[in-house]
This record gives C-alpha cells, sequence and structure tokens, in this order.
C-alpha cells in the first residue's frame, strides 16, 4: 500500500468484499446479470469488435503481403479463430479474470495483488517493474486505438462514396476533436446507448458474414487447426510474419480484464462466447469467402464489401459509431489506469473530477485527455491510414499480454499453488503464442512499431522515476524526524494552547510532522486537538467505512490518525474525517485547519538517484496537484509550510 505521498508498503488487511449482496462496492445498486452482459458488449467488446474493419484485410494486403489462395485464407481464419480461443477465451476468459483484486482486473490490480502476498520474495522488484511495463505499454495502446479504429471505420467512404475519399483524414480529425471535447461532461448518459449502437453492429457484421460464407461454405472448414499447420508447412516465413497482422484479430482482449470490476467476470464471459466471439468469426469468415470468390478485387477493403451496394454508406455509419465506442472505452481506462497508478504511487498527483454521482468509477482527468488528443491527432496526420496505423498498433499489445502471461505464472505458482505438471503445459502454450506474436511485430518496429515502445519507455522513466524519489524522500524526512513522545512531553506544556482542531498531514506515521514544527517555531501555539494524520492507499480497490479510520491516542489532546483508501477510491479527507466519532468531539470543517508541507529538493552530496531522475522527479513534484486539492481539503482552512529535503 501506499500512503498520502505515494511510498512505502505494508501487508494488506482481509477486507470484506462488499461486492456480496445488492450494493457493490462502487456503492451503487448491483444490475441484473443480462443488463451487465449488454453494457459488456457495449464497453469491453469495443475495441476486439472493430478488428474486423481492417484485420483481415491487412493480413493478405499490409507490410508483409500473401498469396492470395484458398489454403492461405483459410490458413489465416484458422489462426484468427484459434488465437481467439487461447489468447482471449482460455487465457483471459478462463484463467486470468479469475485472479481478481477485490473484484478488480488490469494490470495494476494484478500486480498490487501479487505485490501484497509476495513482498519477501527477491524476485518481486523485477515483477513489479514487469507489471509497470505493461501499464507503460497500455498508454501508447490507447493513443493508437482511437486513430486506427475511427481510420478504419472512416476510410469506408472511399467505398461507399469515392468522391469524398479525400476527406477521410479531416473527418477523422473532426471526430477526435469532438471525442475528447465531450469527456468532460462524462460518458454515463452516452454510456447508455453503447450497448444498444454495439448489438446492432455486431448483429450486423455477423449477418453480411453469414450471407457471404454460405456462397462458399467451404471456408468453414478453417475452423480445424489443421489449416493452421498446413500454413506453416507450406509458407513457413509468411505464416510467421503473417502473425503481426494475425494478433490485430485479439486487440482489446486485455479490456476483458481491466473492465471486469465493472460488469463481473460471468456477465462478459457470457458475452464473449455466445455472442461476440460467434459474430466476429462469421464476419471474418465471410471476408474469407468473399476473396475466395471475388480475389484481389475485394482485398481493397473485404469489410466493407461484404454489404449490397445501397448498404455501405449505412455500414459506415454503424461502424464509425463502434469506433467511437471502442474509442471512448479505452480513453475511460487511460482515466482510471491513472487514478491507479496515482494511488499506488507511481504517478503524482493529477486533478481528478468524478463525472457522475452514482458510479464512482466514471472519472475525468483533464491533463490524461488533452495529451492523448494531441497524440492522437499526431498519429492520424503523420500516418494518415489505417493500414499504416496497424504497424504501430501490434506491439503494445502483444507486449502487453507477453507480460500479463509472466504475472500469470507468479498467480499460478506463487498465489494459487498449482503444481507444475499442472501449470507448466498452460504457461508453455501461452510463452509460445504470446512470444510468436510479439517476435512478428518485431518486425514492424521501423514501420512504425518504434512509436509505442517509445511512448512505453517513456512513460515507464517517469512512473518509476516518481515511484524511486518519492521513496527517497519519505526515508530523508523519517530519517530527520523527532520522536512523538519527546515532542509531546516537551512543547506541550510549555506552548500556547488555542482552541480548535489542528490536523497535520505527514507521510509517515512517525515522528513529528515538518509542518508541525515549523508551526510551533513561527507561531509559538498548539491547538487544544492535534491530528497528525496519514493518508493510506492500500494495494486493494475498496476500503469499507467501517475499515476507514485506525486512531491512537498520545496524550495531552494529540492524537494519530491513519485514513485507509483503495486505490479506486477518492481520497476524500474531509468525508471520512466527517464519519470519525471517536476522537473527542466530532469534526466540525471550520474549526478545523488543516496544515501541509511543501518539500523544496535539494542536491545531496551522495544523491539516491541520477541527476537526470533527480531533475525529472524535482520537475514532477513541482507540476503535481496540491495535496489540499487532492485530498478535497476547504480551501479557506489550509495553511502550506515549506520544508526542503535532500535526496
Amino acid at each position: 500500500m501506499t500512503d498520502s505521498d505515494g511510498a512505502g508498503a505494508a501487508d494488506t488487511p482481509g477486507f470484506p468484499d462488499e461486492r456480496d449482496g445488492e450494493i457493490d462496492a462502487h456503492g451503487h445498486r448491483r444490475q441484473g446479470f443480462w443488463k451487465l452482459a449488454v453494457g459488456a458488449v457495449g464497453v469491453v467488446f469495443g475495441d476486439i469488435g472493430t478488428s474486423p474493419l481492417y484485420a483481415f484485410r491487412e493480413t493478405f494486403d499490409g507490410h508483409h503481403k500473401l498469396t492470395l489462395d484458398t489454403a492461405h485464407i483459410l490458413g489465416v481464419i484458422s489462426l484468427m479463430f484459434w488465437s481467439m480461443m487461447i489468447v482471449v477465451t482460455l487465457k483471459y476468459v478462463t484463467i486470468i479474470m479469475r485472479a481478481d483484486n477485490k473484484g478488480e482486473g488490469g494490470s495494476l490490480a494484478l500486480l498490487a495483488l501479487i505485490s501484497g502476498r509476495t513482498q519477501e520474495q527477491r524476485w518481486t522488484r523485477g515483477i513489479v517493474m514487469l507489471g509497470v511495463f505493461a501499464t507503460a505499454l497500455f498508454y501508447g495502446d490507447s493513443m493508437i486505438t482511437p486513430a486506427v479504429s475511427v481510420l478504419g471505420a472512416v476510410e469506408g467512404l472511399a467505398v461507399a462514396a469515392p468522391a469524398f475519399g479525400g476527406l477521410v483524414v479531416p473527418i477523422a480529425v473532426a471526430i477526435m476533436i469532438f471525442l475528447f471535447s465531450i469527456q468532460r461532461s462524462g460518458t454515463a448518459r452516452v454510456g447508455t446507448f453503447f450497448g444498444p449502437i454495439m448489438l446492432v453492429y455486431f448483429f450486423t457484421i455477423a449477418a453480411l458474414g453469414v450471407m457471404s460464407f454460405i456462397q462458399t461454405p467451404q471456408v468453414l472448414w478453417a475452423l480445424n487447426p489443421w489449416h493452421a499447420f498446413n500454413f506453416f508447412a507450406i509458407d513457413p516465413l509468411a505464416a510467421f510474419l503473417a502473425l503481426g497482422s494475425v494478433v490485430l484479430a485479439v486487440t482489446g482482449a486485455e479490456a476483458l480484464y481491466a473492465d471486469m470490476g465493472h460488469f463481473g467476470r460471468r456477465p462478459i464471459g457470457v458475452s464473449w462466447l455466445w455472442f461476440v466471439l460467434p459474430a466476429l468469426m462469421a464476419n471474418y469468415m465471410g471476408q474469407g469467402a468473399l476473396l475466395i470468390r471475388e480475389g484481389v478485387v475485394a482485398l481493397e477493403s473485404p469489410f466493407y464489401m461484404l454489404a449490397p451496394e445501397g448498404f455501405q454508406l449505412p455500414l459506415v455509419f454503424i461502424a464509425t459509431a463502434a469506433a467511437i465506442i471502442a474509442s471512448q472505452a479505452v480513453i475511460s481506462g487511460a482515466f482510471s489506469v491513472t487514478q491507479q497508478a496515482i494511488q499506488l504511487g507511481f504517478m503524482p498527483r493529477l486533478r481528478i473530477e468524478h463525472t457522475s454521482a452514482a458510479a464512482a468509477g466514471q472519472i475525468y482527468i483533464p491533463l490524461i485527455n488533452w495529451l492523448l488528443m494531441v497524440m492522437v491527432i499526431l498519429l492520424v496526420l503523420t500516418f494518415q491510414t489505417s493500414s499504416n496505423l496497424t504497424a504501430a498498433y501490434g506491439i503494445a499489445v502483444t507486449g502487453a499480454m507477453f507480460i500479463d502471461s509472466c504475472l500469470l505464472g507468479v498467480v499460478l505458482f506463487g498465489l494459487w499453488k498449482w503444481k507444475w505438471w499442472q501449470a507448466a503445459p498452460l504457461l508453455a502454450v501461452f510463452f509460445i503464442v504470446d512470444g510468436a506474436y510479439f517476435a512478428a511485430n518485431l518486425t514492424k518496429v521501423p514501420d512504425g512499431g518504434w512509436f509505442p515502445l517509445l511512448v512505453g519507455f517513456v512513460i515507464f522513466a517517469f512512473l518509476t522515476t516518481w515511484a524511486k524519489g518519492r521513496k527517497l524522500m519519505i526515508e530523508r524526512l523519517r530519517e530527520a524526524a523527532m520522536p512523538i513522545k519527546i515532542f509531546i512531553t516537551s512543547a506541550a506544556n510549555s506552548a500556547t494552547r488555542v482552541s480548535g482542531t489542528a490536523v497535520f498531514m505527514t507521510s509517515t506515521p512517525e515522528g513529528v510532522p515538518h509542518a508541525l514544527l515549523h508551526n510551533l517555531k513561527h507561531n509559538k501555539v498548539l491547538h487544544e486537538r492535534v491530528i497528525l494524520l496519514t493518508v493510506r492507499i492500500l494495494d486493494v480497490p475498496f476500503v469499507p467505512d467501517s475499515h476507514r479510520a485506525e486512531l491512537e491516542d498520545l496524550g495531552q489532546g494529540f492524537h494519530r490518525m491513519i485514513l485507509c483508501f483503495g486505490f479506486m477510491q477518492d481520497a476524500d479527507v474531509p468525508m471520512a474525517l466527517k464519519q470519525v466519532h471517536s476522537c473527542g468531539a466530532d469534526f466540525r470543517m471550520m474549526e478545523t485547519s488543516f496544515f501541509l508541507a511543501r518539500q523544496t529538493l535539494l542536491a545531496a552530496e551522495r544523491p539516491g538517484m541520477m541527476i537526470w531522475r533527480e531533475k525529472l522527479f524535482a520537475w514532477m513534484l513541482r507540476n503535481a496537484e496540491s495535496a489540499m486539492e487532492f485530498f478535497r481539503l476547504p480551501t479557506n482552512r489550509v495553511v502550506e509550510l515549506g520544508s526542503q529535503v535532500e535526496i
């Protein structure tokens, strides 16, 4: 867990799972199973659902072109089907989604679960670094997904109405600006329409696929894995390179795990197995059947050419709506991941706005929103087509999937205590599949795959620098802290006591806060009630109100208080204090003063980090949101006092 300044770790106590029963941990009434299943179709499967727009086309007409014959077409469809079965159905839906952290999923939630249970292991640090890098790669993915999905959809204009082909990029940019501009208002209302729109989309692509493959039923033989093996037998190099595009059919699989906390494992699993998977495979087989019949003529856009000529333009609008939904899902995911990273101590405090009073998970982070918008627009203007962007797309997804397999290995052996003969064959399959996909995508690094890697390494540097810097700062403050018992004995009787409550925010629950020492030195007074307050973010998503506060009476009107929050919760300190009734009189905000220390970094003779990282950390510290705003403290009741720290 992390403290109020994002450093430190400790074992997580076992809190009751509030998801059992009528009210869930988000604080609102649980929805019906089928409503959750439809909602999952709208949010969770938007990314993987828009893959038919470009995945099949790119496999044959992308950076590594394939021979357009029946053997290769059946081989590609077979690879797509069995990739979905192994990667999505077996790995994510059946196994990884069982490794939840109090109902929440995603790389950081899984990382928090693992690190909380295996802190004594020597290899824990390496696992943490892998998890952080997977998070960094996610940001690259969240930039590319909106660009490639919307471009892939709008490019249908060139097929349905060739005269508008030159407007594809401007229209895509306009959609992006609109999409990011509405984020501030929240997605609650828009989200109501996500499920029905995606249902229409999946029904449409399934129907178009069925209409095509019933004309060429031989394509159904592609479900036989023999065709995938035959593809490698007749053309091994081409088959290996094709994996770089085939993996586009499973992009978005990690979203199933990340969004588990919002919809639950069973609704997501049912939606995938009984609706999304059949619809996707029907469309892919339909595209394959079309290519068998029409050949290279249909290769320009097999997705749109599945539709009758009069239906192509409406299909453009349906696909564009689906692409916008897929983009919305990944943008919301970026907000959620950022919030988790802040709470777990890998990122400085940022301004977070809640856009729904009913759903705690619906948040808006202005800095992340506008940075994403700028990067997405730059990607669209730079790469121009979805075909060019797909080279950059696969590397982030396959890298994250490979890291998830590593984390899964720790879960199977370290947490679930599987026998080696049970876990090893399963992990071997996952590592072979994920490793092959990642290796195939590395061949696309010169063509655009460098972008998500660059983004990943830059963000990884930011995340690890902040975590390391905060850890060093907390250690220095702890070393210089005066024991609280000595302070109370010497100061309580000599200083003038004034009425009211003073809350001194401190990152460590030991010693005397610097702000308290400075206040006594300059103002020479102490309040009647002094609270030494530490906010801790635990390695669980939610902490119930009954476990929020830990209190210790230090005597002479001094109290040590620790407020605990989950990493998915808003650290609202005034609200938490109002719920504390065992520390004397109830807290009244107009009679309470909050004292904060603002640290200024000084260069040490033996720095704990390299100079460039020290400067980066100092810059991040200066630009972090103030503790006053982050902890929702009343602005007219806050006093900030400066202190200097060497790291």
